[in-house]
C-alpha cells in the first residue's frame, strides 16, 4: 500500500499557513484516528455530505450518475465546466450495455443552475445508434459564452486493439458540438478529424475533461483542447492539443510532446505566459505524471519531464487554475486524481501556489476506489470536482463534490 493511502489527510498548521499566505480560508479538519474519519468545519453552507471531504461512509459529495440507472448499465469519463452565466454541466458516457470503452455508448450533460445544488434530468447530447460516442472535453468561450464540446467517435463493433492495429472497419474520429443557449441545446456533432488527425495516427482521444481559454498575452482568446492519439508505424503513445482562434469555428492541430508514453492529458495556463500539460504516463519506471510546457500556445512543447509528487496508477487527471496571482494573493493552481502508485483509489485535490512547480496540500475525497476526475470553479468560488468512485469498484458512480476553501 502507498505511504499516502495509509493515512488520513492532516491539515498542520505549517500547511495552514501556506494556505493562508495564499488567501485560503483553511477550512479546519481532523482527523479521528480510530475511524480514519476527516470532518469539515462549516465553512460552506453545504451540508457536510456534499463537501469535498472524505468520510468512513463512501465518496464525498452526492452521485450525479449511479451505474445501472436511467437506461444505462454503466456511466463514465465525467467532465465538468461552468458556462459564462454560470451554469454547472455535467458530462459523461452513458455506456448502455456494459462497462467496457466500445459498443453503445451515447454522450450525456446534467444541468445546474443554482452552483450544483439541485440538477436537471439527463439530456443526451449524441446518440449514435449502437456507436460510441464519447471522449468528452468541453471548452467555454468567456467572449461569446458559446460552448464547445470535442468527441471522439468509432463504431460500437470495432475495438481500440483493432484500431490501433488498423484492422478495424472504420476509425477513430474527431467531432465537435456547440451550445450557444447555456448548454440547453446542442448543434448536430460535426466531423473535424481532416483538420486534427494526421494520416498515420491510429487511436485518438480528446481530454478526457475539459480545456481552457487562454487568458494572457498574444495568444489570448485561443480554444485550447488537450488530446492524445497513437502512431502507426511505431505505435507510440503521445500527448497533444487542437486549437481554435476563431471561437470554435474552426479547429486545427497544435504542437505534439517531444516524448513518447504519455496520453490522456489536460491543460492550464501559467503566470507569465505559458501553457502546461500534465499526462498520463506509461513509462512505469517512475509513476508519477508527466508535463511539458509550451511557450507559443500550444504550437511546440518541450521540457517534459515527471512531477515527482505527483504519483499516479496509470490514469487520467484533471488540473484547474483557481486564482491568478496578483498583489494581495497568490497563484493557486488544483490538481485531482487517484493519489496512488499501484491502484485506482484515493481521489485526491492538491493545490500549488507556484505555478505548479510544487504541491504543497492536499484534500481526500475518497479513500476507496475512485478514478477519472474533472475540477472547475463555480460562480460562487466553490471549489467542484466530478469524479468516478464507487465502494468496491470506481465506476458505480460519478459524483460532484464542491467545497469552499478560498477566498474570492
Amino acid at each position: 500500500m502507498d505511504a499516502i493511502e495509509s493515512r488520513a489527510v492532516v491539515w498542520s498548521d505549517t500547511m495552514k499557513q501556506v494556505l493562508a499566505a495564499a488567501g485560503f480560508l483553511c477550512a479546519s479538519l481532523f482527523v479521528s484516528a480510530a475511524a480514519g474519519e476527516v470532518v469539515a468545519s462549516a465553512e460552506s453552507d453545504r451540508p457536510v455530505a456534499e463537501q469535498g471531504a472524505a468520510s468512513q461512509s463512501g465518496p464525498a459529495g452526492t452521485p450525479l450518475f449511479v451505474s445501472g440507472q436511467d437506461g444505462y448499465d454503466t456511466y463514465r469519463i465525467p467532465a465538468l465546466a461552468v458556462s459564462k452565466r454560470g451554469t454547472v454541466l455535467a458530462f459523461c458516457e452513458g455506456r448502455r450495455l456494459g462497462r467496457g470503452d466500445s459498443g453503445d455508448i451515447d454522450l450525456l450533460v446534467k444541468r445546474s443552475t443554482d452552483d450544483g445544488r439541485t440538477w436537471s434530468s439527463q439530456q443526451v447530447v449524441w446518440d449514435d445508434a449502437s456507436n460510441t460516442c464519447g471522449n468528452p472535453c468541453v471548452v467555454v468561450d468567456q467572449e461569446t459564452g458559446a460552448i464547445s464540446l470535442l468527441m471522439t467517435w468509432n463504431r460500437g463493433d470495432d475495438h481500440e486493439p483493432q484500431i490501433i492495429a488498423q484492422t478495424s472497419k472504420d476509425s477513430r474520429r474527431v467531432f465537435v458540438t456547440k451550445s450557444e443557449d447555456d448548454g440547453v441545446t446542442w448543434s448536430v456533432p460535426r466531423d473535424i478529424t481532416n483538420d486534427v488527425k494526421k494520416k498515420d495516427w491510429t487511436w485518438y482521444a480528446t481530454g478526457p475533461g475539459s480545456g481552457i481559454q487562454i487568458q494572457h498575452g498574444p495568444h489570448k482568446g485561443r480554444l485550447v483542447i488537450p488530446c492524445d492519439h497513437i502512431e502507426a508505424g511505431t505505435r507510440h503513445y503521445y500527448s497533444h492539443i487542437v486549437y481554435s482562434d476563431d471561437f470554435g469555428k474552426s479547429w486545427l492541430l497544435g504542437g505534439t510532446t517531444p516524448q513518447h508514453q504519455v496520453n490522456e492529458c489536460e491543460v492550464v495556463e501559467l503566470a507569465g505566459g505559458q501553457l502546461m500539460l500534465n499526462m498520463r504516463n506509461y513509462d512505469r519506471s517512475k509513476k508519477n505524471r508527466q508535463v511539458a510546457v509550451s511557450d507559443d500556445g500550444g504550437a511546440t512543447w518541450r521540457d517534459q519531464r515527471f512531477d515527482p509528487a505527483l504519483i499516479e496508477p496509470i490514469c487520467q487527471a484533471s488540473i484547474e487554475r483557481y486564482r491568478w496571482p496578483t498583489e494581495s494573493s497568490k497563484s493557486v493552481i488544483l490538481f485531482s486524481n487517484p493519489a496512488s502508485r499501484d491502484r485506482r483509489a484515493m481521489m485526491t485535490v492538491r493545490i500549488s501556489v507556484d505555478e505548479g512547480q510544487t504541491w504543497e496540500t492536499s484534500r481526500t475525497l475518497h479513500t476507496g476506489p475512485s478514478a477519472y476526475s474533472d475540477l472547475a470553479v463555480l460562480a460562487n468560488g466553490e471549489i467542484a470536482c466530478l469524479y468516478e468512485a464507487g465502494r468496491k469498484d470506481p465506476y458505480e458512480t460519478i459524483m460532484f463534490a464542491a467545497w469552499k476553501d478560498a477566498e474570492r
